[in-house]
C-alpha cells in the first residue's frame, strides 16, 4: 500500500470521493429535489424513517436495484454506465499497468445468473476509510453480515432487515480480559483499515497497527494490541483460520512489511515474517503450509508459512497486489491487482498464471471462493463485482453491475448467499444476492 498514508494517500481518499460521480451526475445524485418530492421514489419513508430499499419483486418488476430514480434524471443508465467508464481513474502505482495487461486477458462469455438479487438494504451504511483497502464486509451465515458502518462494526440481519452495533471505535477501546501483551489501556478513536469476521471472532485493524480483538459471544473486546510503532504501520489486511489443532489464529499483514499470526487460544502473537516491501494481503493455504503475499512490488511471493521461506515467485503482474484467495482444493489461488487483472495460479506448475481475467473500470481490491470452490467473486474499486463459474475454466462469468465504491464483498459459508457493500453518499447500501438453484421455487420460502 502507498507509502504516503499521511498525505498523498489522503489526497487520493478525497479524491475518489468525490469524484464518485460526474458533475453533472453528482447534482441530480446529491443535491435534487432540496424542497422535497411527491414522487412515489422519496428517499425516505417518513412514517418509518427508513430509507426506501429494494427487494426482489420490485427488481423484477422494473426498479432499479439500488433505487437510482433513472427515469427523473438527465441521464440514461445507460449513457451514465458508458460515461463511468471513459472517466473513472483507476489508481496505479506504476503508470500505464493496466493498458500493459489486457493482451494476456481471457474472453470470458458473461450473461450467467449464478447470484440472483434479493435485497438492496439502504439503512446499513457500508463506508471505506482507505481508498485501496476493501475487506470490510464479512457473512457468517447466509442471513448474518458484519460491515464498517463510519466508526461502528454493524451486524445486519438480512432475515429480520434489522441492524445492531457490535462495536463502537469512536471513543476509547479497552479489553474487559486480562492476557499478557494485551494493552490494558486501550485505544482512543481508531480508524479501522481493515476487519475479519469468522465464527465468533471479530478482528479490526487499525491505520496505526492497532488490532482489536472481540468475540461475539462475550461481552466487551478481549484483546487489543500494537503490531508496530513503526511510522508506516497500518493494518491492511486480517485473515482469520482454524490451526491443525483446533486452536484460533488470525495473520495480519502490515505496511511495516511484517506478517505477524496471533494464536487466540493463548492471547499471543506466534509468528512474525518479514519481507522487502510492505505486505497488502496474505492467504494461508487449507492445509495450513503455504502462505502467499502479495504488496507493493509487481512480483508476489509463495513461502513457507512457519519460516517465511520463499518458495517461489509470483510473475506476471504488472503493478501492486491487494487481495489474494486460496480455492478450497488447495491447488490453485488467485491474486488481485491494481493493472486491473485477477490471475490464476496452480501450484503444480508455477512459472506463469493459467489464466487472466480483467476488470472494467480498475483494481482488483478484494477476491473470494466459495466454500465449496464452485464460484470466485472478484470486486473493482467501484461498480462491478465478477462472480465466475470455476469449473468452466473461468470461461462463463455473471457480472454485477451497479454505482458506487465497494467497501467489500462476502460469500456467506454455506455458498447460499453473497454480501455487497456499496460505499456512497446517497446510494449506500448493503446488496444482498442469493444463490440460484435448480428446486429455486424454494426461494419463495426464504
Amino acid at each position: 500500500m502507498s507509502h504516503q498514508v499521511g498525505n498523498e494517500a489522503d489526497d487520493m481518499e478525497e479524491e475518489y470521493e468525490m469524484e464518485d460521480a460526474d458533475d453533472d451526475m453528482d447534482d441530480e445524485f446529491h443535491g435534487r429535489d432540496a424542497g422535497g418530492s411527491d414522487s412515489d421514489m422519496d428517499e425516505y419513508d417518513y412514517m418509518n424513517n427508513r430509507m426506501q430499499d429494494t427487494t426482489a419483486a420490485q427488481a423484477r418488476k422494473g426498479r432499479d436495484i439500488q433505487g437510482i430514480p433513472w427515469e427523473r434524471l438527465s441521464i440514461t443508465r445507460e449513457k451514465y454506465r458508458q460515461t463511468r467508464l471513459e472517466q473513472y481513474k483507476n489508481y496505479e502505482n506504476i503508470p500505464q499497468s493496466g493498458e500493459g495487461s489486457e493482451k494476456e486477458c481471457k474472453t470470458t462469455e458473461k450473461g450467467a445468473l449464478y447470484y440472483a438479487f434479493r435485497r438492496n438494504s439502504r439503512s446499513v451504511k457500508s463506508t471505506i476509510l482507505h481508498f485501496q483497502l476493501r475487506n470490510l464486509v464479512w457473512a457468517t451465515s447466509k442471513h448474518d453480515v458484519y460491515l464498517m458502518s463510519h466508526f461502528s462494526v454493524m451486524h445486519w440481519s438480512s432475515l429480520t432487515c434489522t441492524k445492531s452495533e457490535v462495536l463502537n471505535v469512536s471513543g476509547h477501546v479497552a479489553p474487559c480480559e486480562k492476557h499478557p501483551g494485551s494493552l490494558l489501556e486501550g485505544f482512543t478513536q481508531t480508524q479501522v483499515s481493515t476487519l475479519a469476521v469468522k465464527d465468533k471472532l471479530l478482528v479490526a485493524g487499525g491505520f496505526q497497527g492497532e488490532l482489536i480483538c472481540k468475540y461475539l459471544d462475550r461481552p466487551g473486546v478481549s484483546y487489543c494490541t500494537r503490531m508496530t510503532y513503526d511510522d508506516n504501520a497500518i493494518t491492511n489486511a486480517v485473515e482469520i483460520y482454524t490451526s491443525g489443532s483446533g486452536a484460533v489464529h488470525f495473520v495480519a499483514s502490515n505496511n511495516d512489511s511484517g506478517v505477524r499470526d496471533f494464536d487466540m487460544e493463548k492471547f499471543q502473537q506466534s509468528n512474525h515474517l518479514r519481507f522487502p516491501w510492505p505486505v497488502n494481503h496474505t492467504s494461508l493455504s487449507p492445509d495450513g503450509k503455504l502462505l502467499i503475499i502479495v504488496g507493493d512490488d509487481p512480483e508476489g511471493i509463495l513461502v513457507d508459512s512457519r519460516s517465511g521461506k520463499a518458495i517461489t515467485y509470483l510473475h506476471g503482474h504488472l503493478d501492486y497486489s491487494f487481495a489474494s484467495a486460496w480455492r478450497p482444493d488447495g491447488i490453485t489461488f488467485a491474486t488481485g491487482n491494481q493493472d486491473k487483472t485477477c490471475r490464476i495460479w496452480d501450484i503444480r506448475n508455477l512459472s506463469k498464471s493459467v489464466t487472466a481475467l480483467k476488470g472494467n473500470l480498475g483494481a482488483i481490491r478484494s477476491i473470494r471462493y466459495t466454500s465449496d470452490g464452485r464460484f470466485m467473486a472478484m470486486a473493482e474499486p467501484a461498480d462491478f463485482v465478477h462472480v465466475f463459474d470455476v469449473e468452466s475454466g473461468y470461461e462463463k462469468e455473471q457480472e454485477i453491475d451497479f454505482f458506487g465504491e465497494i467497501s467489500g464483498i462476502s460469500f456467506s459459508p454455506d455458498t447460499e448467499s453473497l454480501f455487497v457493500g456499496v460505499w456512497d453518499r446517497t446510494y449506500g447500501s448493503l446488496l444482498e444476492f442469493g444463490r440460484r438453484r435448480n428446486y429455486s421455487y424454494l426461494d419463495t420460502l426464504i
